[in-house]
């Protein structure tokens, strides 16, 4: 879903769970149809634990962040306007603590389902959401709200 030029919008190339949710079904798509060997897993379900820590720990992040977004009053989702620059909480030590977040989840299935397609994938995931939405976004908050948002830039780093 692509807002387009839309000033009131960051304009994304798609919402960030579609993207990982897309990568992952891909990815699980082809494990089965290229028949790719499962990621070796270490003695004692060691696989499945990490999964569940990660998908944990990812959940919380996502939580924390969104938690942040809806105290200040403004937007989640990317297609709708920011009315707020959030700067504390997780903020404060990374500008992207949702996809964070997301990207915890995602490696967390990834290791609990031993997919070798969606950790093959993690990479060009990872570089659509760099160039299709956090850069749109970048320039968005840079529009909306101008000088305080590039001093947060330089002050946070932008995953962490």
């Amino acid at each position: 879903m692509n807002a387009g030029n839309h000033d009131d919008s960051a304009g994304v190339i798609a919402h960030p769970p579609v993207l990982y949710l897309g990568a992952l079904f891909i990815g699980l798509g082809a494990d089965w149809l290229l028949a790719l060997p499962p990621l070796p897993y270490l003695p004692g379900g060691t696989g499945l634990a990490a999964g569940v820590v990660l998908g944990a720990l990812g959940l919380a992040l996502l939580f924390a962040a969104a938690f942040r977004f809806i105290k200040a009053g403004t937007n989640i989702p990317t297609h709708l306007p920011s009315t707020a620059l959030v700067t504390d909480g997780l903020y404060r030590y990374s500008r992207n603590p949702i996809y964070l977040g997301l990207t915890l989840v995602y490696l967390g299935l990834v290791a609990g389902l031993a997919s070798l397609g969606a950790l093959v994938l993690l990479i060009p995931l990872l570089a659509a959401m760099q160039i299709g939405v956090i850069h749109r976004e970048e320039r968005y908050l840079e529009r909306r709200f101008s000088d305080d948002y590039r001093a947060y830039k330089q002050r946070v780093r932008r995953w962490l």
